[in-house]
């Protein structure tokens, strides 16, 4: 059974050094592009909350996943067109540069669209 880990430093501490960096990297990427948003581990995977799930990423033995959902997936396709994708996941080999850029802009869309998904509810709430 795989450890349930409380904190992202505490899923992040279980790797090897090389990996430990790139996670860090991606942890203060998404930092800085959603600084509101809070850090939890949901679904066992380092997770960034704001308005409900933001963007989890998580570490494998020959990739970092990254979970921003389909929509967003869509959105960049051709910016992702350099990585295995699927529905909602982008793969990060580990052995190529982490695109910081790019999964800033991921997480920025990611971020506008929790918000406006909350400003909807509230919308419709008032009605």
């Amino acid at each position: 059974m795989m450890k349930q880990h409380q904190t992202i430093d505490d899923y992040i501490a279980g790797f090897p050094e090389e990996v430990r960096v790139l996670l860090e990297k991606i942890r203060a990427t998404i930092r800085k592009a959603a600084p509101r948003a809070e850090e939890a581990v949901k679904y066992g995977m380092p997770t960034f909350v704001l308005e409900g799930n933001l963007i989890h990423f998580a570490g494998y033995k020959n990739h970092i996943g990254l979970y921003p959902g389909a929509t967003p997936i869509e959105k960049f396709k051709d910016e992702l067109a350099g990585y295995e994708t699927s529905k909602g996941t982008v793969r990060l080999p580990l052995d190529q540069r982490i695109p910081v850029g790019l999964i800033g802009k991921i997480t920025k869309f990611c971020v506008e669209r929790n918000l406006a998904r909350t400003a909807a509810k509230k919308a419709k709430k008032k009605k």
